[in-house]
């Protein structure tokens, strides 16, 4: 590993790779596309303004990057699938084409505990053999599962690659800014009459997990998860504000209606993405721990915490 090419480098995950990366000997160059260009520039990092889908081979070969972070992915829901689906799908699509080419040694995609789905049959915990079964009435979840069978296949055509697959759950820490952190944070928080148990993993120990991959050249398949769980409402409570219980059904009439007439104040998300505070959907790192030796510093009680001292310190 020495010249890191990173896709959606201004994102939360792509900011914060090249962030975790700067200290790190072995790297030389690192090289990251968005279509925005980060808030906060790290100093080595080499920016260029380039969608996810635009070519990208020149710029593999030009700069002679020999490790690629693909982290290009929209995160907040947009009403407009196609767009999303196109930046996700395509954008994935294009990334493995180039790095096939290229002749990349080492390809890390960072996936999610999401493309499991929300079901209310998952087992307990999910491993990395459960089957994915990512939402299709969820576009973020439907993609991460649909992005993981078009890894399966690249990994069959290209046995020459080290592949990395990390599937973390949901990442909490001062950085946290997705759209379950808005919706914890208003005064009042909407939720479900019953909410299933949830994990976070905190976003330094998966920036750890990331660079232990790429210093020692790891591929495999891990899910990244902290111990423990936590419930909604204790959630809510750490960060001051009261929760209002409804009957699913009607949470459900009520965010349609908001999503619908873009009520952002109330929500940021299609009332699909309700499912993953009704049902269990909760993962284990056992194989990532078996087989890496990692130790997490944070489990999932700890790694809110940390988010909750940020917004109310």
């Amino acid at each position: 590993m020495k010249n890191i090419f990173i896709t959606g480098v201004a994102g939360y995950i792509g900011m914060k790779t090249a962030k975790a990366l700067e200290d790190c000997p072995q790297v030389e160059k690192i090289v990251g596309i968005d279509v925005n260009a980060p808030r906060d520039m790290p100093k080595r990092l080499m920016f260029i303004k380039r969608d996810v889908r635009d070519p990208m081979l020149g710029l593999l070969t030009e700069h002679q990057i020999d490790t690629v972070v693909h982290a290009a992915y929209v995160l907040p829901p947009i009403h407009d699938k196609h767009l999303m689906e196109d930046i996700n799908m395509g954008g994935t699509r294009n990334t493995l084409n180039a790095s096939a080419e290229a002749g990349i040694g080492h390809l890390l995609y960072t996936s999610s505990t999401t493309a499991y789905g929300f079901h209310p049959d998952n087992p307990v915990p999910l491993t990395e053999e459960s089957p994915l079964r990512g939402n299709d009435d969820f576009t973020y979840s439907k993609n991460k599962k649909e992005i993981e069978l078009l890894m399966k296949g690249f990994i069959e055509e290209h046995p020459e690659m080290a592949v990395t697959i990390l599937r973390p759950c949901f990442v909490v820490g001062p950085g946290f800014a997705n759209p379950l952190a808005g919706h914890l944070r208003k005064p009042f928080v909407l939720l479900p009459t019953k909410t299933a148990p949830f994990q976070f993993v905190h976003e330094d120990d998966l920036m750890r997990v990331i660079v232990m991959c790429l210093t020692e050249t790891i591929g495999g398949v891990f899910n990244v998860t902290g111990d423990g769980t936590m419930e909604f409402g204790e959630m809510v409570r750490k960060l001051g504000n009261r929760t209002v219980r409804l009957p699913f059904g009607l949470l459900c009439a009520l965010n349609n209606l908001a999503w619908f007439m873009r009520l952002r104040f109330l929500t940021e998300f299609p009332s699909a993405g309700l499912n993953l505070i009704k049902y269990p959907w909760l993962a284990s790192s056992e194989r990532l721990l078996r087989e890496t030796g990692f130790e997490f510093e944070h489990d999932t009680r700890s790694a809110f915490d940390d988010f909750a001292a940020h917004v109310l310190g």
